[in-house]
């Protein structure tokens, strides 16, 4: 009697449709057929071998031929489009927690009542920034590219900036 193995993830198995080829080898072993055939109808003299048009039809041919390979039981297309999309995807995420979409707005007029009570809060709790003359920003330049000092800065947790400046003791003396 004849068993077959029916796979536990159906899915992941690929109908053969003539021989060994798969749906999408046989589609992309179509397109130079289709190629050539508007390639010699459209372009002048129609229906006849002309020498210009024998190299794009031949380079259609070997592209796809290329392209329907099964390399480790996938077919090379599947692989390009993998690489593909691996190298046109985007290098920088940028996360805007300001962004509105998929939010509930609230009404307007909450909106602005809250912001200026916060605005008049934060208001009161800001230092202002101190300046510095050019002569005490040479200093400080001068104190911070000494090697016997170390700068170090470390964030808080609520965002403050904690600056750490450490003698360098030599023990070689």
């Amino acid at each position: 009697m004849r068993t077959t193995v029916i796979p536990a993830q159906i899915t992941t198995v690929e109908d053969k449709i003539a021989g060994n080829l798969s749906m999408t080898q046989i589609v992309i072993l179509m397109i130079p057929v289709f190629f050539g055939t508007l390639l010699f109808a459209l372009f002048p003299p129609t229906m006849h071998v002309v020498l210009y048009k024998i190299p794009p039809v031949l380079f259609v041919i070997f592209t796809s031929l290329f392209l329907s390979l099964r390399i480790k039981g996938k077919v090379v297309a599947n692989w390009v489009i993998v690489l593909l999309s691996y190298t046109m995807r985007p290098r920088f995420y940028v996360f805007n927690k300001n962004d509105s979409y998929l939010r509930d707005i609230p009404q307007l007029e909450s909106i602005t009542q809250k912001q200026t009570t916060v605005v008049k809060a934060k208001k009161d709790m800001l230092l202002p920034a101190k300046t510095f003359s050019v002569k005490e920003l040479k200093k400080m330049e001068a104190f911070i590219k000494n090697p016997n000092y170390s700068l170090s800065l470390k964030p808080g947790k609520k965002g403050e900036l904690y600056v750490a400046v450490s003698e360098i003791l030599d023990d070689s003396k």
